[in-house]
């Protein structure tokens, strides 16, 4: 059995994305093409009023299933000329086919990228020896630094402890976005590597920091962001009480964005305060204005308006 020593409790974990991250939604016009004007703003909206540090592009919640390689590699550029001088853009990369992931990889950082989210393959269902061959075949191919995405419930496969302390050695492998649900083996990879732990689930952030996480990818930061963010720096500073009293203020909407699909809900939302947004893309159907209403209370039950 390898020994691994255990990380000095006193070392600050790295940060190497900030604190709060939000997975963009990607703005499409009424005809359901590409829109980049509108993808420009609501970056610039999501740093300078949402106190985001980093933008995750071409992530789940930005419909990266349904939108092309061309249409990935034009929003990176377009969201990195808008911001990428004030906050990190992260590009989702990840696919079930390795050749394909590190061709996108290669892609993102023509583009101007500086980090990559890296999903778990779905749906063919590697074992671990295929896991960890994946994920270092494509850190090996490139120059920028690698946040694996480990989501089960998506993929059908989770990164098991080892292999995520065995990734931990690869020198461009950084960072994770955790959204197992599963906090004690989280807690196992946090106390034995320095991978900077993102939460997954808006929800569980606050856990998370308090066994060792370092912020949050968010959905519903599109909306609470600056809230979010508010919480994680009071955690930080060792006030519990204000960051917990900010997670149960939030809760409805760090669990509402998801009563049926993140997307579909943010874009609702962002169309309501005005912001780009538009339609999904198929197979995602656009919020009901049942959904639209829950979501409303759902704000006004965390203290934030969504206008009707």
């Amino acid at each position: 059995m390898t020994h691994h020593h255990p990380v000095p409790a006193d070392r600050a974990a790295p940060r190497p994305f900030g604190r709060l991250l939000t997975a963009m939604v990607t703005p499409f016009t009424p005809e359901g093409s590409l829109d980049l004007d509108g993808a420009a703003r609501l970056a610039t909206y999501l740093v300078d009023e949402q106190a985001n540090d980093a933008l995750v592009i071409n992530g789940t919640t930005g419909e990266s299933p349904t939108t092309t390689d061309a249409e990935k590699e034009r929003l990176i550029r377009v969201v990195v000329e808008a911001v990428g001088g004030r906050a990190q853009v992260v590009a989702g990369i990840g696919t079930n086919d390795t050749r394909h992931t590190i061709e996108l990889a290669a892609a993102a950082e023509k583009a101007g990228a500086h980090g990559l989210l890296l999903v778990t393959p779905y749906y063919n269902k590697p074992p671990q020896a295929g896991l960890a061959r994946h994920f270092t075949a494509v850190a090996d191919a490139t120059d920028l630094p690698v946040m694996l995405y480990d989501i089960p419930h998506r993929t059908g496969t989770a990164i098991a402890t080892e292999t995520l302390v065995r990734l931990a050695d690869h020198e461009r492998i950084v960072a994770v976005k955790d959204a197992k649900g599963d906090l004690a083996a989280t807690s196992w990879v946090t106390s034995r590597t320095n991978l900077a732990y993102y939460s997954g689930e808006d929800a569980l952030t606050l856990p998370m920091l308090a066994i060792g996480g370092v912020g949050l990818v968010g959905t519903s930061t599109h909306l609470s962001g600056a809230l979010t963010k508010q919480m994680i720096e009071a955690y930080d500073r060792a006030e519990v009480v204000a960051a917990r009293e900010l997670h149960r203020r939030l809760l409805p909407l760090f669990t509402g964005i998801f009563r049926t699909q993140g997307t579909i809900l943010v874009k609702a939302a962002m169309a309501a305060v005005g912001l780009p947004a538009g339609p999904v893309r198929p197979p995602l159907v656009d919020a009901t204005d049942a959904e639209l209403a829950q979501l409303r209370d759902d704000c006004a039950a965390a203290g934030l308006e969504l206008p009707a």
